[in-house]
């Protein structure tokens, strides 16, 4: 059987995925906005930071003093980004930890609303990043952890360089600038446009997908051992991201 180049000859140890229109079609902090109306600056907020200029310590603060959010309505936002989880996300999830694929959550989102998103994925909570935000004793917002890498361009480079440690082959999947700063570092970077098509991220990945269905990464994820391991299920689900990287809904560039 003659190998596809885009299929991988050694096995993956750990996926790394991002949260806000990766694995959830929501951007958490313009689900936020919606709370008191500031849903259309935000979004322009966002839509700038993750398809042009990145993301800052200034921008950052910006949206949340516009948004400022209670802890009720960050902690429901946890079970939207779950509701909202893009097709096939879950099944995706529990077929590669079944392959005993190590599977992280990266996100410049906020922790308690990420962290309850994961954990309902299955995602031990110990392989969740974001960024912790504080609360006064009536759950109203008071601040968000400046320190945290994951609100400059570079902080997923910082996480993803100390999880090398651990894991010699990586695999991320993501859908913004930020996630572009850990290419050149991680063994396949996979470049996720099903939600939000960015041409100009398309242009810098030599995999992208541009269908929502996250099976679409398991014939880019695996090899082609792994794939005989597949139960009957889990082999039809491969066969469904298979036909699309048939019918072209992955962008793969010829190297």
């Amino acid at each position: 059987m003659k190998i596809s180049h885009w299929q991988l000859q050694k096995p993956l140890s750990a996926i790394v995925f991002d949260c806000d229109g990766t694995l959830s079609s929501i951007e958490g902090i313009d689900a936020l906005a919606e709370n008191n109306g500031t849903n259309d600056i935000i979004q322009a907020m966002t839509a700038e930071a993750m398809g042009k200029s990145g993301i800052n310590p200034s921008l950052y603060q910006k949206r949340l003093d516009l948004v400022y959010p209670t802890r009720e309505q960050v902690i429901t936002l946890g079970a939207k980004y779950f509701a909202h989880q893009v097709a096939d996300a879950k099944n995706v999830i529990a077929l590669l930890q079944r392959l005993n694929k190590s599977i992280y959550l990266v996100s410049a989102g906020l922790f308690p609303a990420v962290a309850i998103f994961g954990q309902l994925l299955k995602i031990p909570r110990e392989n969740i990043f974001a960024v912790k935000i504080y609360f006064d004793p009536q759950g109203l917002y008071l601040d968000f952890d400046r320190a945290s890498p994951l609100v400059t361009n570079q902080g997923k480079r910082m996480i993803l360089t100390e999880l090398k440690q651990k894991h010699a082959d990586i695999m991320y999947v993501g859908d913004g600038l930020n996630d572009l700063a850990v290419y050149d570092i991680v063994t396949r970077f996979v470049g996720y446009g099903g939600i939000f098509y960015r041409d100009n991220i398309a242009n810098k990945c030599e995999f992208y997908i541009r269908n929502e269905s996250m099976s679409a990464l398991l014939p880019l994820s695996l090899t082609e051992q792994e794939q005989t391991l597949l139960t009957t299920d889990e082999q039809s689900l491969y066969q469904k991201g298979l036909a699309l990287l048939k019918k072209g809904s992955v962008l793969i560039k010829e190297m």
